[in-house]
């Protein structure tokens, strides 16, 4: 049960206050490899609350809703990704993010 001791301690060091943005991101990550998708959503959320600025999580994020059927908040995540990739000079990260984006289906019009 490694990935139980992981979690375990990801959420102590998130409630702690002591995480970096990488510390937030990994247990995003734990959250959306148990199935625990909305616990990944909200720690996402609280990561781009907390570093906007951190790439990686845009992909993750946008990816995960997308695979959950929720292609508008993934196309929001993945676009808001690529502003913060190319912010930071990004190129290999904003192109990743592109190719996740046009794999998602168009946006409907509404009526």
């Amino acid at each position: 049960m490694a990935s139980e001791k992981r979690l375990a301690v990801l959420e102590s060091m998130t409630a702690s206050g002591k995480a970096d943005s990488f510390g937030w991101y990994a247990l995003a990550l734990e959250y959306k490899g148990l199935g625990r998708h909305p616990e990944a959503l909200a720690t996402f959320a609280k990561l781009r609350e907390r570093d906007p600025g951190y790439v990686a999580m845009y992909l993750m994020c946008g990816t995960m809703l997308a695979g959950l059927g929720r292609p508008l908040e993934a196309r929001e995540w993945l676009e808001s990704g690529i502003v913060a990739a190319r912010a930071a000079a990004n190129g290999h990260a904003a192109s990743e993010l592109e190719q996740a984006l046009e794999a998602l289906p168009p946006p409907q019009s509404l009526p």
